[in-house]
């Protein structure tokens, strides 16, 4: 009678963990579900914005041989491809701020600023390529009905032009640096971007290489997918707060988060 009893106890007390773990599943469904509600998003996503130096394009050599043009014109000591690769990110005024010695403070700098403009418009073709894959994943989403977009803090006539030469009609949008308007990591220009695409935030994802990248969209309210192939490294991003989940090293990975 008392065995009887006791394993009728215990049998209740595994039932009662049974249902405690019954109910903390259901628990972890339903956060799941308030963050996926919370945030907005649903995949696959309607539009891509992309970054456009480091991420689309390998822009360093003409970026570092036109700075180093006005550094030579001005006589000014020139700066190496990774030295430029850390300054860029910010749009063209920042980039030569940070490569002229004394920065704006120096009495030529809006000279040599001009410079830089003119000669890197005339050159900007001369070693940019396309990274490996880029252009195969840009047809993959025209296929899928997939729009795509660039948003670069760039001057918005390179932006422009360079779309034209190297992507032509698989990018639908493309916005770069403009008097007026802020830059990045500022959402306007992402958010002109998805106006024009008939794209709602939550519908949408940001790609890029940078920690500006990053900022820019979560200012945006967009998911954000970075690239380690680019301007900045793996180690930079997650100690600018990304997550690991969140950096891939190919575009190969790239088209497997956009497909998720």
């Amino acid at each position: 009678m008392e065995n009887t009893e006791k394993k009728a106890e215990e049998q209740k007390e595994k039932q009662k963990e049974k249902q405690k773990e019954k109910q903390k599943e259901k628990q972890k469904e339903k956060q799941k579900e308030k963050q996926i509600k919370d945030c907005g998003r649903e995949r696959p996503y309607d539009a891509v914005i992309f970054d456009l130096d480091g991420t689309l394009l390998d822009t360093l050599a003409d970026l570092a041989a036109s700075v180093n043009a006005a550094m030579r014109q001005f006589g000014l000591p020139e700066r190496t491809p990774d030295e430029v690769r850390a300054f860029v990110g910010n749009g063209i005024r920042k980039l030569i701020q940070r490569a002229v010695p004394g920065g704006e403070s120096h009495p030529e700098f809006e000279r040599i600023l001009d410079f830089f403009r003119e000669h890197y418009g005339e050159h900007c073709m001369d070693e940019t390529e396309a990274y490996p894959g880029i252009l195969s994943l840009l047809d993959w989403l025209k296929r899928t009905d997939i729009h795509a977009a660039i948003v670069s803090n760039k001057a918005d006539f390179a932006v422009k032009k360079l779309r034209d030469v190297y992507f032509k009609e698989l990018v639908e949008a493309a916005i770069g640096e403009r008097e007026g308007v802020r830059k990045k990591p500022e959402p306007d220009s992402v958010l002109q971007a998805l106006a024009e695409l008939g794209v709602e935030c939550g519908r949408a994802v940001y790609v890029g290489d940078s920690d500006v990248d990053l900022q820019t969209a979560r200012n945006a309210g967009l998911d954000c997918i970075l690239v380690s192939w680019g301007f900045r490294s793996r180690d930079f991003l997650l100690a600018a707060g990304a997550v690991p989940g969140q950096i891939v090293a190919s575009v190969r990975e790239l088209k497997t988060l956009l497909e998720r």
